[in-house]
């Protein structure tokens, strides 16, 4: 069991943890901090390039056929949590800073990689998976953005969404992934072999906007505003709201009657938010001073899902196990 729980943190958790620790100590200035932004920018542009070529439309159309699952995905993603993340923001507890993270980690789409992968652990509907996850980061790159200038302005948090704002997410996000799905006939396939490239690309993009944010916030004094016990109070906001949402969507499942394949995509993809695509977004959508302190809760949330639904993962798993063995035995005294 321990040894399971300790592979959880994988080495880009580690390396994330030594970016904000590098961050803090030795954080980009003047010109050095333009020049990590010019870089963060391109990789950027390249992680989203590469995105959209890699997402086939063969699966978009395949997707479709099971849209009552897609839709109560799409639900819990950009429905629940945001209203759940608005609530939280109403707690008298949590002040200004820690609100505009909180509820900014609730408008971001799911995650791919991790929602694949602990679909296929937990034996569940991995095509359906693909699909849901791969909607959500598309959708996201247009509901995302646009949730946090209706809401976070409404809730007078800082952020909002101005002319600017509007171009950048076109211009560094859309674009690039727009492209990249058009060229899909030519270059799709040497991107899809390239899966190295890909984890490079993706985890290395993460890692320069983190440092480039975490650095412009610890010079504006993050670490003086920050303290220990309000990264205690995200961790348990974290939990509350992972534990909240993992309830609705088994729920919603029971509701819905889906099969157990698919109650696993719902409760995989539906519970999740993802780190590379709201890093990237936040280093547009806010000042740069901001983004260190509202990327806290959403690191401190991507830690605290990866731990719980690999444990949940493997449970589904170890069930699956002993009910195919149990109906082995069945067959064989049959």
């Amino acid at each position: 069991m321990i040894r399971r729980f300790l592979s959880i943190f994988e080495p880009f958790i580690l390396m994330l943890l030594g970016t904000v620790v590098l961050a803090s100590l030795v954080p980009a200035r003047g010109q050095a901090a333009t020049i990590v932004g010019y870089v963060a920018d391109v990789a950027i542009f390249l992680l989203f390039f590469l995105h959209g070529a890699k997402l086939s439309r063969a699966a978009i159309w395949d997707g479709l056929r099971n849209w009552p699952l897609h839709l109560a995905v799409l639900g819990v993603t950009f429905i629940a949590f945001p209203a759940l993340g608005l609530g939280l923001t109403a707690l008298p507890f949590v002040d200004e800073r820690m609100a505009t993270g909180l509820l900014f980690l609730t408008l971001l789409p799911s995650t791919v990689q991790s929602s694949i992968a602990f679909t296929a652990i937990a034996r569940g509907n991995v095509a359906a998976a693909v699909c849901s996850a791969s909607f959500s980061n598309l959708l996201g790159i247009v509901i995302t953005p646009a949730l946090v200038a209706l809401l976070m302005r409404n809730a007078g948090n800082a952020g909002g969404m101005s002319i600017e704002s509007i171009e950048a997410i076109v211009l560094q996000l859309l674009v690039p992934f727009l492209a990249g799905h058009l060229l899909r006939p030519w270059i799709g396939a040497w991107v899809t072999r390239r899966k190295a490239m890909l984890t490079i690309v993706d985890r290395g993009s993460i890692l320069l906007v983190v440092y480039g944010a975490f650095g412009a916030a610890v010079v504006e004094g993050l670490w003086s505003r920050v303290s220990v016990g309000d990264l205690m109070l995200i961790g348990l906001l974290s939990c509350a709201l992972l534990v909240i949402v993992l309830a609705l969507t088994l729920t919603m499942a029971r509701v819905m009657r889906l099969p157990r394949e698919d109650a696993i995509v719902l409760l995989f993809c539906g519970s999740k938010k993802s780190l590379a695509s709201g890093v990237p977004m936040a280093g547009v959508l806010f000042p740069a001073a901001q983004v260190g302190v509202i990327l806290l809760p959403l690191m401190l949330f991507h830690q605290i899902q990866l731990v719980a639904c690999a444990i949940i993962a493997r449970r589904y798993a170890d069930t699956a196990d002993r009910t195919a063995q149990t109906a082995d035995r069945d067959a064989v005294r049959a």
